[in-house]
Order: structure tokens, then C-alpha cells, then sequence
């Protein structure tokens, strides 16, 4: 068996590094345009966290291969063996789905923001073994759901920054 290695949707990447490109040139037209402090502090603010969702979202994978499950973020990465999984469970919220992988001593929760989720989660059930998967992540496994309110928001935000920048810009000139 080879090892597959799962990323985070690229439908939502594109948006969301579109954010972070509009949210610094916004902070430069803000600096450029001398905006008052205060406003370019918190859009300052703002895009720290955003930069950092964007980053960790890049940087983070699955790595199933034949001796267990590996889940890698900035900073940190956990595994566990299918010899030690003592339960492979599902939680449903509406089009979201969380895989939560347990053992006596850690978890991993999964959740359906991975390209190719479906294959991921097939996989995790055939290598995993029989007796800790529950009857709901074998259903799930049947017609794993599709989310995309993600990607949806990342659009309007970058509609929403575009306007901005827009308006910042048409005063200026």
C-alpha cells in the first residue's frame, strides 16, 4: 500500500490567499492614503488572524499510509497507528463532517475541508480496523457530504475587499 497525502481544498485556498492579497493592499492604501490610525490599527488587526488561517490551511495535511494516520500543521503534526485506534467515529453538521480518529492516548478530528475527502475517508475505513468504526462513519463513508459555504464566504469576502479597495481608491484620485 502507498501512502496518500490529503491537503485542504484548493477551491478554498484560492479565495482565501485572494483575502490576504486584498486585505495588504488595502493596508497599503490605507498607509499610502494617510486613512486615520485608528482604522488602519484594526484592519491591521484584522489581518493577522487571516493571514495565519491562510497559512495553516496550506501548510496542513493527511497522510494516510499502511501502518497508520498522520495529520501535519504548522508547528505540530500527530499520528496514530491502526493497531492503537480505539474508535473511528462521525459527527454531522449539516453539510460539515468530522472524522474523529481515538486512542488510548490522543485523537485526531478530520473534517471534510480535505481535497478528495471521500477517498479519505474510504481509505481510513479500509485500514483501520473493523470493530472501531461506527455504523455512522460507515454511512457517511456511503455519501460523505460536500461542504461549500467555506468557499462561498471567501468569495464574498474578496467581493466585499474589492469594494473597499474601490471606494478607498476612487476617493483618492
Amino acid at each position: 500500500m502507498e501512502t496518500q497525502s490529503f491537503s485542504i481544498r484548493k477551491s478554498f485556498l484560492l479565495p482565501l490567499g485572494l483575502v490576504v492579497l486584498l486585505t495588504l493592499t488595502l493596508l497599503v492604501c490605507c498607509i499610502l492614503l494617510q486613512v486615520p490610525l485608528a482604522k488602519t490599527l484594526i484592519l491591521a488587526a484584522f489581518t493577522i488572524p487571516v493571514i495565519a488561517l491562510f497559512i495553516e490551511s496550506s501548510l496542513r495535511r493527511v497522510t494516510i499510509d499502511e501502518k497508520g494516520v498522520q495529520i501535519d500543521k504548522p508547528l505540530r503534526s500527530k499520528r496514530i497507528d491502526y493497531g492503537e485506534l480505539t474508535a473511528v467515529d462521525t459527527v454531522l453538521v449539516r453539510k460539515r463532517a468530522f472524522i474523529s480518529l481515538s486512542s488510548e492516548a490522543d485523537f485526531i478530528i478530520i473534517s471534510n475541508g480535505y481535497a478528495d475527502f471521500g477517498r479519505l475517508v474510504n481509505l481510513l475505513l479500509e485500514r483501520s480496523p473493523e470493530k472501531t468504526i461506527s455504523d455512522e462513519t460507515r454511512q457517511m463513508a456511503n455519501n460523505p457530504p460536500e461542504k461549500s459555504s467555506d468557499v462561498f464566504s471567501a468569495w464574498i469576502a474578496v467581493a466585499v475587499l474589492v469594494l473597499i479597495i474601490y471606494v478607498q481608491l476612487r476617493g483618492a484620485f
